[in-house]
């Protein structure tokens, strides 16, 4: 067991989960930063592809994320300790919270910090927005259906695994189904 490596996946993922403002596409830059950039555990591209799978299953994205990745150094040992390290700053801010929460909970001050944190979100979650579109949205098609999900996103109540299982079938059928048909054409003729 590499526990030079189990005590790696702990610290950039604890690095990364003091982050977790905003929710697992705010914290996309914090993981390039770490897993991409500084330890090369995974490409941009991989990045992103990780990501997806992340977001395709129940549970916090970053959560997942860290864990596959984990997972992928280590084994399952590795998976605990980026879960861990991703899972500790949240446990800590959370128990400092409950602890003092009747002291900071009309706090101007604290108030003030917490809207500037907010809008900083903003911008780290368009910002991931963007860097997932440009890596992800490659031709007219998928331009489109990126486009008709944050359309059902924004104008309809219809919950999100349906955007996004809706999205995984038409980019089967756009993407597999349809070339399979056309190469079985061009073969019969």
């Amino acid at each position: 067991m590499d526990f030079a490596l189990l005590w790696q996946l702990f610290i950039a993922f604890f690095r990364i989960g003091l982050f977790t403002f905003g929710g697992g596409y705010a914290m996309l830059p914090f993981f390039e930063k770490e897993v991409v950039e500084r330890f090369g555990w995974a490409s941009r591209d991989e990045m992103i592809d990780i990501y997806a799978l992340a977001q395709s299953v129940p549970g916090v994205i970053a959560l997942n994320t860290a864990i596959f990745l984990g997972n992928r150094k280590a084994g399952p040992i590795g998976a605990i300790a980026a879960a861990c390290g991703m899972i500790a700053p949240s446990l800590i801010v959370i128990i400092t919270i409950a602890v003092f929460f009747l002291q900071i909970q009309s706090n101007l001050i604290v108030l003030r910090i917490f809207s500037g944190i907010r809008a900083a979100v903003v911008g780290l979650v368009a910002a991931a927005a963007v860097k997932i579109g440009l890596s992800s949205l490659r031709d007219g098609f998928g331009v489109m259906l990126a486009l008709a999900a944050m359309g059902l996103s924004l104008f309809t109540d219809l919950h999100a695994a349906w955007v996004i299982l809706g999205g995984g079938g038409l980019g089967f059928g756009f993407y597999v189904l349809l070339p399979l048909l056309r190469a079985q054409g061009e073969v019969n003729e």
